[in-house]
């Protein structure tokens, strides 16, 4: 008995929900697939990028939205320094991200946002990343004081070498910082 593969409508709909978020245009990609060839993290993806662009055109929003790949991408550019149409993979991950929890889907990698919240936090606070202040804090948040204490050998090592910083550098831009995130609040 031959099994038929399962037949995919595609829906624009979402797919323009995409491009209005980003400002990119998906349908550009024609599937080389040097995203996927050039990413450090394909291994921890369900869904490799080339895929996801594709299942975004043919409007597969559950599909995308509760992936892994949007949560472990780790925005390094390097899919949108190989794309040949100039495709920012890596910002449309990150509009994937805040679409999705807008649209209160849960993340198929729990501490994933709480990291980015508390990178955030200190980069609001501080006009960069206090490594020292973010590491604790997320360490604390996401699994308590055995988490702090898990983490505490690690950090004193850090520290030891020179390699972590206690307290943040001054910043000579911290206006512009706080300003691009009083802007980014606005919308």
């Amino acid at each position: 008995m031959t099994v038929l593969p399962e037949t995919i409508v595609p829906s624009a709909s979402f797919r323009k929900q995409v491009e209005e978020a980003s400002g990119i245009r998906v349908s550009s990609c024609f599937q080389c697939e040097r995203c996927t060839n050039g990413c450090p993290v394909t291994f921890a993806m369900d869904i490799p990028p080339h895929k996801l662009v594709r299942s975004v055109h043919l409007g597969l929003k559950d599909e995308v939205l509760k992936s892994d790949t949007i949560w472990v991408c780790a925005c390094c550019q390097t899919c949108t320094t190989r794309c040949p149409n100039g495709i920012e993979i890596a910002h449309l991950m990150d509009t994937l991200r805040q679409i999705s929890q807008r649209e209160g889907v849960p993340p198929s990698q729990e501490t994933v946002p709480l990291f980015h919240r508390t990178f955030l936090s200190s980069v609001r606070r501080h006009g960069r990343v206090s490594e020292a202040e973010m590491a604790t804090l997320y360490a604390l948040k996401s699994g308590g004081i055995g988490g702090l204490l898990k983490q505490a050998g690690l950090g004193l090592a850090l520290l030891k070498r020179g390699k972590l910083r206690v307290l943040p550098g001054r910043l000579r831009a911290g206006k512009q910082v706080r300003e691009i995130f009083r802007q980014s609040e606005d919308k």
